[in-house]
C-alpha cells in the first residue's frame, strides 16, 4: 500500500491504542496527529483551545494533517479531524480511510474511564450528559466517518482482521 492509512473515528474509539498497534504490524511509522499538534505549538491541546479557540486549533490541525503524505505511516487523527474544511477530502484523496466505529453507549464507556479533563469538548460532562453529547456530535459527524474507505466494527475487531482488510482494498483498486 503506498499511500498513508489515517484511523479516523470518534474521540474514544481506540485510534492511537489500535494505530501503534497497526503500525508495528505493518512495519510502518504510528504518528498521532494531536502529539504532533501539541509539538507544533508547544502547548497541550486543552492550553491551546483555551488561548486560541477552536477555530484557530482547527486550522493548525488541518494544516499538520495534510503535511502527512509519506506513504509508510499510519496516522491516528482527532475526532473532529476529518470534520472541518475539506480534510475529509483530502484524507480519502491523499490516503486510506478507516473509520473505527463504535456505539454511542460504547464510547460513553470507554469515555467515563479515560482522561476527560485532557478532552476540551468533554470538560463538566458525565453520566447522561456525556452520554447525549456523544449521541449529538456522533450524529453530526457520522457523515464525515462513513466517506472513509473501510468502516471497522472496533469491538470485534483485531490487528490481523483490519491488517487483512487493507491488504484485500489495496489488491481492489
Amino acid at each position: 500500500m503506498n499511500r498513508p492509512i489515517f484511523l479516523i473515528g470518534f474521540m474514544g474509539s481506540g485510534k492511537t491504542t489500535l494505530g501503534r498497534k497497526l503500525a508495528n504490524h505493518l512495519q510502518k511509522e504510528f504518528i498521532d496527529l494531536d502529539q504532533l499538534i501539541v509539538q507544533r505549538v508547544g502547548m497541550s491541546i486543552p492550553e491551546y483551545f483555551e488561548k486560541h479557540g477552536e477555530q484557530q486549533f482547527r486550522i493548525v490541525e488541518s494544516q499538520i494533517l495534510k503535511e502527512q503524505t509519506a506513504s509508510n505511516v499510519v496516522v491516528s487523527t482527532g475526532g473532529g479531524s476529518p470534520c472541518y474544511f475539506d480534510n475529509m477530502e483530502w484524507i480519502v484523496t491523499h490516503g486510506t480511510a478507516v473509520y473505527l466505529h463504535l456505539t454511542p453507549k460504547a464510547l460513553h464507556a470507554r469515555l467515563q474511564q479515560s482522561k476527560i479533563h485532557n478532552r476540551p469538548a468533554l470538560k463538566g460532562l458525565s453520566g447522561d450528559e456525556l452520554l447525549q453529547f456523544i449521541e449529538e456530535k456522533l450524529a453530526e459527524r457520522t457523515p464525515f466517518y462513513t466517506q472513509a474507505h473501510l468502516h471497522i466494527d472496533q469491538l470485534n475487531t483485531s490487528v490481523e482482521m483490519l491488517s487483512q482488510a487493507l491488504a484485500k482494498y489495496a489488491t481492489a483498486d
